[in-house]
């Protein structure tokens, strides 16, 4: 750790939280988990005390029943860790694009009173950085009153919007714990059957947007003989970094951040963290400008990658919820949907098994009571499966119908056939 800094313990860095404030965590990996629990600790002898995060991962003592006397917990996107606490009605969700989340911070909706990061040692300079994670921390910093940071050796050094020079903390904490890892797993038949599809719509030149998970690293394994990809994303993980070693994502011919691999946060195993610790290839930025439609859209041909819970036979993209069972967030979907709807030869996707895992068709002929809608009809332009790609763009409900039977279970498809004629009058 670098001389001439004042470290203290997180019991002692949390006295200083009272009753009524507002609590900024930071988001995914860099969840900071000491400071999490001295939080939780000090809540006890409080009341009112309002918790603020995305996703995060690792423990969240403070979003349990006994807790909630102290706690008044609100996601702006439900993480595994959150769902049972959500919906039990112990914490809140707050529905909200992933662009906004800090401009509720900067204007004064949601007054942050504290704000917990997780930060990289300071350097000879005094400067941290924010490591896996800019997204809504910046808004969060300038809003709070009080900044404690647990300070660790195992957080990469990023750049972009993520320096921070450490006399802006309140107080530091010296911690060396790993940063939380997560793996994607091995993909199915049916994964690499998705990803193959929708690697037939990605061109070269393309400047991509994906997230975590078994289809979108399939999707990246596809794209080995592709050239001059480029990169501006809410998240990525440890899948793009073959692609960069062997030349496929150059960011040559993006218009903003030129060369640049562009985002709000990274998950992923060590082997990503290392990929990118003091690496001025990527550049970390915040939500309100990684998520902005008018950056977006500057970029060619965006391909945005994202998934669905359900998808109803006209279009509509249920992602947030199982029916009435809060399920994940809005988050960024709409942001890079639009987003790469409007840029120059842009391709808005949504990538899906047909059935779930108990065999139930993901294409429906109306999505489940309760159920949200993250993206409307009217923003949907390819819906993809294993069973290939239905284009919705500019198509009529009778079109899209037909291009979704086309791509459902074979095991499903005279149903949806049968709800179109009960719903539609449409003949097949």
């Amino acid at each position: 750790m670098t001389k001439n800094v004042n470290y203290i313990s997180a019991t002692e860095a949390l006295s200083i939280l009272k009753s009524g404030d507002n609590v900024f965590i930071q988001t995914a990996a860099a969840a900071p988990q000491q400071l999490i629990h001295a939080m939780t600790e000090r809540g006890k002898s409080l009341e009112n005390v309002s918790v603020y995060h995305l996703h995060t991962e690792g423990a969240t003592p403070y979003a349990t029943e006994e807790m909630h006397p102290h706690f008044n917990v609100h996601c702006f996107f439900i993480g595994p860790n959150m769902r049972a606490s959500v919906n039990k009605g112990i914490s809140d969700y707050i529905p909200v694009f992933m662009s906004e989340v800090p401009y509720l911070f900067r204007r004064g909706i949601i007054k942050i009173n504290v704000a917990l990061l997780h930060v990289s040692p300071p350097d000879e300079h005094g400067y941290c950085s924010l490591g896996v994670s800019v997204d809504a921390a910046l808004a969060a910093i300038e809003s709070a009153r009080h900044i404690i940071a647990q300070v660790n050796p195992n957080m990469p050094r990023t750049f972009g919007g993520s320096i921070i020079h450490s006399s802006r903390f309140t107080a530091l904490v010296e911690v060396d714990e790993p940063i939380f890892e997560i793996t994607s797993g091995e993909a199915n038949e049916t994964d690499l059957m998705i990803a193959q599809n929708v690697a037939s719509l990605i061109e070269d030149g393309a400047t991509l947007q994906m997230g975590i998970g078994k289809i979108p690293n399939a999707v990246l394994a596809k794209l080995h003989n592709h050239k001059q990809l480029g990169v501006h994303t809410e998240m990525f993980s440890d899948g793009i970094i073959d692609l960069v070693e062997n030349g496929v994502i150059t960011g040559e011919l993006k218009k903003i951040d030129k060369g640049k691999i562009v985002s709000g946060f990274a998950m992923g195993t060590r082997k990503l963290y290392d990929y990118i610790d003091n690496n001025p290839l990527f550049e970390m930025h915040e939500s309100s400008y990684v998520n902005d439609t008018q950056n977006i859209r500057k970029n060619p041909k965006v391909t945005a990658i994202n998934s669905a819970i359900e998808v109803d036979i006209t279009g509509q993209v249920c992602a947030d919820s199982i029916g009435s069972y809060l399920y994940s967030g809005v988050g960024g979907q709409m942001d890079f949907m639009r987003g790469a709807s409007l840029s120059e030869g842009g391709k808005p996707i949504i990538a899906m098994p047909s059935i779930t895992n108990k065999g139930a068709s993901k294409i429906v002929g109306t999505l489940k009571l309760g159920s949200g809608v993250v993206t409307t009809r009217a923003h949907v332009h390819y819906i993809v499966t294993e069973y290939g790609v239905a284009d919705l763009y500019g198509k009529n409900i009778k079109q899209r119908v037909k291009e979704f039977i086309k791509i459902a279970h074979p095991a499903h498809r005279d149903n949806l056939a049968k709800e179109a004629f009960e719903t539609f009058k449409i003949l097949f």
